[in-house]
């Protein structure tokens, strides 16, 4: 990067964390260090409910996702505006009448210590493990712009978001991921110029929405009913319903965001713009990535995405296969060009005959191209059998930096970050707070002062943020980052939505037996997901649905046996 974008990306960095210091100054307690003292509006809500979710993750990997495998991940998010309707009608009167700091202090009241302590550990271990993938993806930019190992930038991006969210708490996260969210949409509309403007003169954006399509880019709607799919309509509506409903409605993270509100009303209002912008938002971003892939139909890509891995492989003992390999992508894609600018030419012709033709060439000389790869990851692989193969989460990465002029790149990457300042600010926050006011509180300290249980509070933050660096080291094995932090959410998000819908809804089912199908419910889901029994989307529903059913029995079997005592 430019001088120039070096400054535009550390002064908007140092004034957003500058801002939430500055907003959160006078913090005292456990309740404004925890839930901003309860007064924030809708929009306050509404923002920082959409910057947990959205964080680095989504605007490194899915524009990423979107040059791979075109529009389809936007289903996921389709079962999300009804889940947001449950969440106003069911979760949120019973958590602002009951006044609680965390979702689960209400299943103690339900049910009893070891129900609301087990669910409250299965989200410890998902948020811990998916706030620490957040840590990586912010790394992956700086690892890439400074040539680095992603080691130090790891370390680097985790102790400043430990710094901040110590200090100021949840008012510092909500204060800043207002700022971020506005400044994020900017930038969003910023780069979809860019991407366009960069196009040859004579494609327009019909033109390059037209070529996306003829490369089965615009693929958005699956109908088709597949358990083994993972983005069909069918596993968004239902399976992305619950998973929504589950990530919503019992995930501390975002629980503590909405419980901010100053009243039930303001919470619903800010659930309830979060479940309208959320797809467009998705979609417009997935969408940038198929017009980079566009972009690169024009433009020579590189043959690999990530400089790091690229430059291990050209210095290594298989410098000349590679290169050898890199000639050939070069030729296959300059033949590639060939037959992407006879199909722009029968597009401007509207010559349907010609533009078939030109498909299957075009579609043809991609299967070349990706072949290529497929040998260049294979060498990675024989090179190191560590390499990080999958540079999807590169892509967009690469764009900016290499194709947007000076200014714009230190913008995009700026968004990027603070993307990832605000989730990962979130998640240590709510993993501080369900650690001491589900464990510490109730197990060691009943009857500790608010000094006591705020400083607990920080020192929760800084073990967790430790935590959180430490599985940031392994994050680069995991592939697609917003496809793994998804599938980690769906191996518990099932089982603990159960726990609650039980709660709210199966009033004759007490603890014990809850407790044990819930135990039952997990230990089936890990299975399915070790030997590949479903896609991870319907996870979530039968997790779900399992709880439920195990729950009745056991208890109508504990009924009969009591009865007949």
């Amino acid at each position: 990067m430019s001088l120039i974008d070096w400054l535009v990306l550390c002064v908007t960095l140092l004034f957003i964390i500058l801002y939430g210091i500055w907003k959160s100054r006078g913090t005292k307690n456990i309740d404004g260090y925890l839930l901003a003292d309860r007064k924030l509006p809708w929009y306050h809500v509404g923002l920082s409910v959409m910057a947990t979710q959205a964080s680095a993750i989504t605007f490194l990997s899915a524009p990423g996702q979107g040059y791979s495998d075109g529009l389809r991940f936007v289903q996921f998010y389709f079962g999300l505006p009804l889940a947001m309707i449950v969440l106003c009608i069911t979760f949120i009167p019973i958590f602002h009448k009951l006044n609680v700091y965390t979702a689960y202090e209400y299943l103690e009241k339900r049910f009893d210590n070891k129900t609301r302590s087990f669910t409250a550990f299965l989200f410890l271990l998902q948020r811990g493990l998916s706030t620490g993938i957040a840590i990586y993806a912010p790394a992956i930019i700086l690892s890439t712009i400074l040539g680095v190992d992603v080691f130090y930038t790891i370390i680097f991006n985790g102790l400043i978001v430990i710094v901040y969210t110590v200090y100021g708490g949840t008012k510092a996260v909500s204060y800043t991921q207002v700022l971020q969210m506005s400044i994020i949409f900017g930038g969003l509309f910023l780069a979809a110029y860019m991407v366009i403007h960069l196009l040859p003169a004579d494609v327009s954006f019909f033109d390059a929405l037209h070529i996306a399509g003829k490369m089965n880019k615009l693929n958005a709607i699956d109908t088709n009913f597949d358990l083994n799919n993972r983005y069909n309509i069918w596993s968004g509506i239902i399976g992305g319903f619950f998973l929504q409903l589950s990530y919503f409605g019992t995930d501390q993270s975002q629980v503590g965001r909405y419980l901010t509100g100053s009243s039930v009303t303001q919470s619903r209002l800010g659930l309830i713009m979060n479940g309208l912008i959320k797809i467009p938002m998705q979609f417009f971003i997935l969408l940038i990535g198929v017009l980079v892939f566009t972009f690169y139909q024009f433009h020579q890509p590189p043959v690999f995405f990530n400089e790091v891995e690229r430059t291990k492989i050209e210095s290594s003992a298989y410098k000349e296969e590679f290169k050898i390999l890199e000639n050939r992508y070069q030729a296959a894609h300059s033949q590639k060009q060939i037959e992407v600018n006879s199909l722009v030419t029968a597009l401007h012709n509207n010559d349907e005959k010609a533009i078939d033709i030109s498909r299957i060439k075009l579609q043809d000389a991609d299967k070349i191209t990706k072949d290529i790869r497929t040998e260049v990851t294979s060498l990675m692989k024989k090179n190191d059998a560590k390499a990080d193969v999958n540079d999807t989460n590169y892509i967009f990465l690469n764009f900016v930096t290499k194709q947007l002029p000076i200014g714009v790149v230190g913008i995009l990457i700026a968004i990027i970050f603070l993307a990832a300042m605000g989730s990962t600010a979130s998640g240590l926050n709510s993993l501080a707070s369900t650690t001491v006011v589900d464990f510490y509180k109730r197990l060691f300290k009943k009857e500790g002062s608010d000094e006591k249980y705020l400083s607990a509070s920080r020192w929760a933050t800084v073990l967790w943020g430790l935590f959180c660096i430490v599985i940031a080291f392994y994050a680069s094995r995991l592939g697609n980052l917003i496809e793994a932090v998804n599938i980690l959410g769906s191996l518990f998000y099932g089982t603990i939505l159960g726990i609650f819908l039980v709660a709210f809804y199966m009033k004759k089912i007490g603890g014990t037996a809850v407790f044990y199908a819930a135990l039952i419910a997990e230990a089936f889901i890990v299975y399915a997901w070790i030997v590949d029994l479903t896609a991870f989307l319907w996870l979530n529903v039968i997790g779900c649905l399992l709880v439920m059913l195990f729950a009745f029995v056991i208890q109508t079997i504990h009924n009969i046996r009591a009865h007949k005592a």
